[in-house]
């Protein structure tokens, strides 16, 4: 969710991993790297239905060319960490989630590790208004708390959830505790 604190647990994440020697791409959505996801980025400002349907369609395509990148190049990395993959469907309206959910799942590669960050609205809202950024479409205290409650709806589906309203330490320590388990039951972190 926006302001949830999602790319500062991404970014503990790709340290966590590379201070372990892991070789790790580390993708960030809306990608600026990419000239869908730079797009994207211009249509999260406009608050209009056409523009949230714009924003679906370029997420999508931005996502699509992340997989298509990390296919490309997955003998170069040993973990791939994408920040704002599947959990993006909860900014459907709430019919859709559930079954664009399981509609993405079943086409795009699932992550072998899913991590859910929470945050109430009022927290997300402090953090965006904190930014000094020019706040887009979706950020309302109001709008955040909706998509909240059906991200954690969505998270129920094997999710790890790391509460991020406490302390940086406090998420650390989850964050820390979740690859420890997923370090326990080896294997890749990468979706292919």
């Amino acid at each position: 969710m926006d302001g949830s604190g999602k790319s500062t647990v991404g970014d503990l994440i790709n340290d966590r991993l590379r201070e372990r020697g892991r070789r790790v791409m580390y993708v960030t959505h809306p990608n600026s790297d990419c000239f869908w996801g730079r797009q994207e980025l211009k249509f999260l400002h406009i608050d209009s239905t056409p523009a949230t349907i714009m924003v679906i369609i370029l997420y999508i395509i931005d996502v699509v060319c992340s997989l298509f990148r990390a296919k490309r190049h997955r003998k170069d990395y040993d973990d791939f960490v994408f920040v704002r993959y599947i959990m993006a469907v909860s900014y459907l309206p709430e019919g859709m989630v559930r079954k664009g959910y399981l509609v993405i799942s079943k086409i795009l590669p699932m992550p072998d590790v899913k991590i859910f960050v929470d945050v109430d609205g009022a927290t997300a809202m402090a953090r965006i208004e904190a930014r000094s950024e020019d706040r887009e479409a979706f950020e309302e205290v109001d709008k955040l708390d909706k998509v909240r409650r059906k991200m954690q709806m969505l998270a129920d589906d094997g999710w790890y959830t790391v509460d991020n309203m406490k302390s940086p330490e406090h998420t650390a320590e989850q964050v820390d505790t979740i690859l420890e388990k997923e370090r326990e039951n080896e294997g890749s972190y990468s979706p292919f």
